[in-house]
């Protein structure tokens, strides 16, 4: 029997933590356990919403040194992170820009412009990634029109999992998942799209090749090999995601929830890009046909302005409410970084002549059944997608643990959902560095490990809790918001 020790970091846009799976061979038992967990947030410079690359380098440090210090042996690294935002270098190795963080409004008003300039379809077409604001494209349109100066200094451009990579290790890897993220790369050829590139007045030489996850970025402290893994969060959770047959779908759900398929080839007619859906980069030549949605960031910030300590209490009062009282769009760009997240709801419901919800828990519940709504309708349109009805639901990550909003989803959506596991991306990213390690074959041997070391949770439509006149009666109401 031998027990590998693998360290998977794993950044969230609110969190971060090390985490250290131990993996036995003869059994395939992983156990995971948590090392050191720290606050991610935004920071401020200049008028803007930036990340602290220095914080996070040193953190994920704390937690690698704190698992050496423990007196095991570790047998390799890993780090995954959210996707979009990246850094600039100069031939030093020096970040030489600020590092913005995707919710920053500079890129609020770039979309349409270079929509109208290289047209949507033909971005869409190449690329196949939806259109959201803070797509990196847009972020180096900005960079590029308001800090040229910058320009001339610059040798690489990195995605944030890979710069920390490189900081462990001295080298530099542009991770696939993660770049496919930046609606740079071509759907069709996996690499860089260099007319995009033109377009952006930006050399090729900035970006360096694309590699797919799996194999050995360099070592850390001279000897612990540091993998690359599937740096985009979203990417190591689909890994992790034990899909039970060829029509299932997932939803990672976390600050965001992310609804999609796992696919061999990506869907990038008019249809899916009518509807927003994303064509990401996976692993073993998968593609996430998927859409995202704005997912729990709205519920996280309303516990922050009203300073709630006690999650479950507040799930389990919003239980009680009556469902449906008022509904919202949780995609609708006033949520994406509002300076009051209850001001905004409250002011959504009043422009749509609805019930402005007052208290902690009628807002929650605002939420939970207007993210439900939207689980519905991305369904749908997956299914159209698919040609099939979707067989069931697998909601993975943090949110998997909100036993209300799962129940909704298989309420609203007529399907049967199965919630877990909690820790989607970790596992993922550890269930790349076992295939780096050439301990496992592939992402489909992954899942089954996975589903056996990890139990679901099931649930099913319940017609004593949400009628079928109210649900159809909601929808309608909920469709004429969009």
């Amino acid at each position: 029997m031998t027990n590998l020790n693998i360290a998977a970091v794993d950044l969230g846009a609110s969190s971060g933590r090390v985490m250290l799976a131990t993996y036995t061979t003869n059994s395939q038992q992983i156990t995971l356990n948590e090392i050191h967990r720290f606050k991610n947030q935004f920071i401020h410079q200049n008028g803007h919403d930036c990340w602290d690359l220095n914080y996070l380098e040193k953190e994920i440090q704390t937690g690698l040194d704190k698992i050496l210090n423990s007196g095991k042996a570790l047998h390799s690294i890993g780090i995954d992170t959210w996707g979009v935002d990246y850094v600039l270098l100069d031939k030093n190795g020096n970040v030489i820009a600020p590092t913005y963080a995707y919710r920053d409004h500079r890129t609020d008003l770039v979309m349409p412009k270079v929509q109208q300039e290289l047209g949507k379809e033909t971005i869409y077409h190449k690329t196949g990634i939806q259109f959201l604001p803070f797509n990196t494209l847009y972020q180096l349109k900005a960079t590029v029109d308001e800090n040229p100066d910058w320009l001339n200094q610059v040798t690489d451009f990195l995605m944030i999992p890979d710069y920390l990579n490189y900081r462990l290790t001295g080298v530099m890897n542009r991770e696939y998942t993660n770049a496919t993220t930046t609606q740079l790369v071509n759907v069709n050829t996996d690499s860089w799209d260099l007319e995009l590139i033109d377009y952006l007045g930006l050399p090729p030489s900035w970006f360096g090749q694309i590699r797919h996850p799996g194999h050995q970025v360099g070592y850390w402290q001279n000897h612990i090999p540091v993998m690359s893994v599937a740096s985009h969060d979203t990417a190591s959770a689909v890994i992790a995601s034990p899909l039970a047959d060829e029509n299932a779908a997932y939803l990672c759900s976390g600050t965001w929830s992310l609804m999609g398929l796992d696919r061999l080839t990506p869907c990038t007619n008019d249809t899916a890009m009518n509807n927003n859906i994303t064509n990401e980069g996976g692993v073993d030549g998968h593609y996430r046909i998927l859409k995202n949605i704005m997912g729990l960031w709205l519920f996280n910030r309303l516990c922050a302005e009203r300073d709630v300590k006690d999650i479950a209490a507040l799930v389990n009062d919003a239980e009680q409410l009556p469902a449906f009282a008022s509904l919202i769009n949780p995609n609708a760009e006033c949520f994406l970084n509002p300076p009051s997240m209850v001001q905004a709801i409250q002011q959504y419901c009043a422009s749509h002549n609805q019930i402005v919800p007052e208290t902690t828990a009628q807002l929650a519940r605002c939420i939970f059944d207007s993210l439900a709504m939207l689980y519905r309708q991305v369904a749908l349109q997956l299914a159209d997608l698919q040609g099939k009805p979707i067989s069931s639901l697998h909601i993975v990550g943090g949110g998997s643990q909100n036993t209300l909003l799962n129940q909704l989803c298989a309420d609203l959506c007529d399907i049967d959902v199965w919630a877990g596991p909690i820790e989607a991306s970790v596992l993922g990213n550890v269930g790349c560095q076992l295939m780096a390690l050439d301990q496992i074959k592939n992402q489909a041997e992954f899942r089954h490990i996975v589903a056996k070391n990890f139990p679901l949770k099931h649930f099913q439509k319940q017609p004593h809790f949400l009628s079928d006149s109210l649900i159809e009666k909601k929808w309608q109401e909920f469709c004429a918001l969009n």
